[in-house]
């Protein structure tokens, strides 16, 4: 986000929003007090931290008589300042089940995920039946954003494309290609059988994105099949269902 990169944010600034990260709430004079800075330098770091959404007030309970002293707080959006293991996480959940069930558990384990999605994804996504190409494709991208993977939806001539320019569980999907293959797999389903998915940029082969050719299926085309590509140059495809890989 632009806020954690904006050169405003000065050492004194992080060193309130760790301050502030080791407290539940914190006044300017407390804070002050901490840093030997004069409360009036504080309440101004902190008002320019709100500005850019990273502190939030929060009134006290009232003690006596007067106005109840305002406290300050980190918001969500500040956690993204500090570090975030999930990626290493995940790599090594998968790496652990991995080496305790084997890689056919590990199948066993990634379909039971691709299942619990389709399912979602139907809920919110259009009856393939009731709803042109283009406004599945298109509400398809509008759920992968959501999702985190700055997704859009294009028009080429007959065919529509998805890209994904973002893919929020790279990492993971490195360890475990198993993902992209039954990923592959659920766009065909929530798509409808009558089109055909093609997997033609990959960033596990060095794309700088993801990227889906949607087509109408060709007149004696096999119902079902779904072809992916290690890239556009690759030429190469292949077929996943996420019931085999059980």
């Amino acid at each position: 986000m632009d806020e954690l990169t904006d050169p405003k944010l000065t050492d004194t600034k992080r060193r309130i929003l760790d301050r502030l990260k080791r407290a539940d709430t914190l006044t300017a004079p407390e804070v002050a007090a901490d840093f030997e800075l004069t409360d009036t330098a504080v309440r101004q770091h902190l008002e320019a931290l709100e500005q850019v959404g990273l502190v939030e007030r929060t009134s006290a309970p009232p003690r006596g008589r007067g106005r109840p002293p305002v406290r300050w707080k980190l918001t969500a959006i500040a956690n993204e300042l500090f570090p975030d293991r999930h990626a290493d996480l995940t790599v090594e959940l998968i790496n652990a089940i991995r080496e305790a069930v084997g890689d056919e558990g590990l199948d066993r384990v990634v379909a039971n995920r691709a299942s619990r999605q389709l399912s979602n994804y139907r809920k919110v996504l259009p009856d393939p039946e009731r709803s042109s190409v283009k406004v599945r494709v298109r509400r398809l991208a509008e759920l992968r954003s959501a999702e985190g993977y700055l997704a859009e939806a294009v028009s080429e001539g007959r065919d529509m494309l998805l890209l994904e320019h973002h893919c929020p569980i790279c990492e993971a999907a490195a360890t475990c290609q198993g993902l992209c293959r039954t990923e592959l797999e659920l766009f065909q389903e929530v798509l409808g059988d009558d089109v055909t998915v093609e997997r033609t940029q990959h960033v596990l082969a060095g794309d700088l994105r993801c990227a889906y050719r949607i087509s109408p299926r060709r007149s004696g085309a096999a119902v079902g099949a779904a072809t992916a590509g290690a890239g556009a140059s690759a030429g190469e495809a292949h077929s996943f269902s996420v019931a085999s890989s059980a």
